[in-house]
């Protein structure tokens, strides 16, 4: 098996992303084999659930305790995870602190996770912290990699987003990954605390913009959940 390796998806190769033709010796690249490549660039992205959501469950609080059609719409995403991820399709969560948005959101991560998709998951902050590290600290080179494993990846989830302060500099970074996922029709995940208006003062209207044509919008309300556990 290879460095790649699991199970072919498929059910065509032995795991190693190529199949042998038995009368000819010949291999040639198997159906799988793109989205080994993918998943081993993006390896080194965080593609980690946090300890605190990995028991989260649509059967169980807190998500039991959300909105019924909030909760629907991103079942419905999760039942179809391959063909909203091939089709490039994302959700926006935005709501008030402590009312769910990260949970539902790492229950996408999850299940994409457990379907074999490449993912990324970051808050905005530790994102453009790593960004720049690499830009600051390394080659140029290593730069434009990251930027194209992040590009690359089969969905992005960004926690707060708007939560970083704003600059030239943190604009221009989160325009970049953002209007390269759109132009190549990859998903992504954002929650933030921000309704549009005051996102697009936060990161501009280009990059909301991209954002609403790539993304379901989930609005979630209430009370902050975390003010009331025992």
């Amino acid at each position: 098996m290879s460095a790649l390796g699991d199970t072919c998806p498929f059910g065509l190769c032995d795991g190693t992303g190529f199949v042998v033709d038995e009368a000819t010796r010949v291999a040639q690249p198997c159906r799988c084999r793109p989205g080994r490549i993918e998943r081993h660039r993006a390896s080194s992205l965080s593609a980690v659930i946090p300890r605190k959501y990995r028991g989260a469950s649509f059967d169980r609080a807190p998500v039991t305790d959300m909105p019924g059609p909030q909760v629907q719409v991103v079942r419905r995403f999760v039942r179809d995870i391959d063909e909203n991820l091939d089709a490039g399709r994302g959700l926006w969560f935005y709501g008030s602190v402590g009312t769910g948005k990260t949970t539902l959101a790492m229950l996408v991560s999850r299940s994409a996770l457990d379907a074999g998709r490449s993912v990324a998951i970051y808050s905005l902050p530790r994102l453009l912290a790593e960004i720049r590290a690499t830009f600051e600290t390394d080659s140029e080179g290593s730069y434009v990699d990251f930027l194209d494993r992040l590009a690359a990846v089969d969905l992005l989830h960004v926690d707060d987003v708007g939560a970083e302060r704003t600059s030239d500099w943190v604009l221009e970074q989160l325009y970049a990954i953002v209007n390269a996922r759109y132009e190549d029709e990859r998903s992504v995940i954002i929650t933030t605390n921000l309704e549009r208006d005051a996102l697009v003062d936060q990161i501009k209207e280009r990059t909301v913009s991209r954002l609403e044509e790539m993304c379901t919008l989930v609005p979630l309300y209430g009370e902050d959940a975390r003010r009331f556990v025992a």
